[in-house]
């Protein structure tokens, strides 16, 4: 095997205002050049003649020795002129120039100017208006799907929304009814002090029914799907698309939407309002245990003063509240999911913003319901 001399990377002085480069300017080639460039220095104002006619060899490492004598000797006051260098050499010594100038400027940029914060807000806005636009038309998209399924109920597609049932609403019974059954015990020991200090036991029926059945059942229920299935949502669709299955599915015909989106979306539908009413159950005999060891308040006379204080309107306040919670989880979903792109990272990604976000508006949700309730009088 006959190996390849690479000729060493030179520099010349032929006069005070004239540099001569020769060799290979290259990672193997420039060895110990940029010492010697170093101890380069012209007077300031002058222009300094760089004949590049005798270089071999270039490639990025030497491009960028260059440019930082470029740059050293501008810092001075000397302009640098090139000649004679090859089209393609000087094509290359370009682009690293930019890059170099590129991130010099980033560098060099002040975080604590006005302009920066400007910018940085400007993108967020910018990305967040074009991430509300892709979830309407998402949302567009899913309700076209959707119409089309119920004005052909034979599209529906059964198997998934059963299985989606069992995952989405039976599997979560456990981890829902046993949060539900603490933060009824939390109310109602939580209260529990102040109603003593006033003979108000009883009232304990008042605070634990009203507060799990309008608010805290439905919002703990959808709170927990939303880290639990929505996440898997937003991962199983992710995967599919790093992995262009999703790709495939349009290829053979098959609608993405409506086998991945629709299947969800109906099945949490119903599992949400159904896994809410078990909260509201457990949340009760929750707050009902606690009034009998803390309260001394027996469970007939819980249940009878529950019976006469909550009304109708405040249980169907609280399950009516599932379905809405159950949209914005499945959509949040399948969008970030349908947004993964890039390798498994993005996935992770994307999952980590879905639980975000589906929370977040949940939440949002939950208090507009709150205002309106409020506004109406229920």
């Amino acid at each position: 095997m006959t190996l390849i001399q690479v000729v060493p990377a030179s520099i010349a002085r032929t006069t005070p205002q004239e540099l001569a480069l020769s060799g290979s300017w290259t990672a193997r080639g420039i060895g110990q050049i940029e010492t010697q460039l170093k101890a380069l220095s012209a007077s300031s104002g002058s222009t300094m003649v760089v004949d590049a006619s005798r270089i071999e060899a270039f490639d990025t490492a030497g491009a960028w020795i260059v440019q930082k004598l470029r740059r050293r000797l501008g810092g001075e006051c000397v302009s640098m002129e090139i000649r004679q260098l090859r089209p393609e050499f000087a094509r290359l010594l370009e682009v690293v120039g930019q890059e170099i100038a590129h991130r010099a400027g980033a560098a060099n940029h002040d975080p604590d100017l006005s302009p920066t914060r400007l910018e940085s807000l400007g993108r967020a806005t910018a990305e967040a208006f074009e991430q509300g636009r892709a979830l309407l038309g998402f949302i567009g998209k899913c309700t076209f799907v959707l119409g089309r399924c119920l004005a052909h109920p034979q599209r529906l597609r059964w198997h998934p929304i059963l299985y989606n049932i069992r995952s989405a609403g039976f599997d979560a019974l456990p981890i829902v009814g046993l949060l539900s059954f603490l933060l009824g015990i939390v109310i109602a020991y939580q209260g529990a002090d102040q109603l003593r200090q006033y003979g108000a036991n009883i009232f304990v029926a008042d605070l634990v029914g009203l507060s799990m059945l309008r608010e805290f059942a439905p919002l703990i229920t959808a709170i927990i799907v939303a880290g639990r299935s929505g996440s898997a949502y937003a991962a199983q669709i992710g995967t599919m698309a790093v992995t262009e299955e999703i790709d495939a599915m349009r290829t053979i015909g098959i609608a993405p939407l409506e086998l991945l989106v629709l299947p969800k979306f109906i099945a949490l539908l119903i599992a949400l309002p159904l896994l809410t009413v078990f909260a509201d159950v457990l949340g009760v005999f929750g707050g009902m245990l606690m009034a009998r060891a803390q309260l001394a308040v027996s469970y007939v006379e819980f249940l009878d003063r529950f019976v006469k204080t909550v009304s109708v309107t405040a249980y169907l306040i609280g399950v009516g509240k599932a379905p809405v919670f159950a949209a914005i989880i499945v959509t949040i979903g399948c969008f970030q999911g349908f947004r993964t792109h890039g390798g498994p990272d993005s996935v992770g990604r994307q999952t980590t913003r879905s639980v975000v976000q589906s929370i977040f508006l949940v939440i949002v949700a939950d208090a507009l319901f709150s205002v309106a309730f409020s506004a109406l009088d229920l």
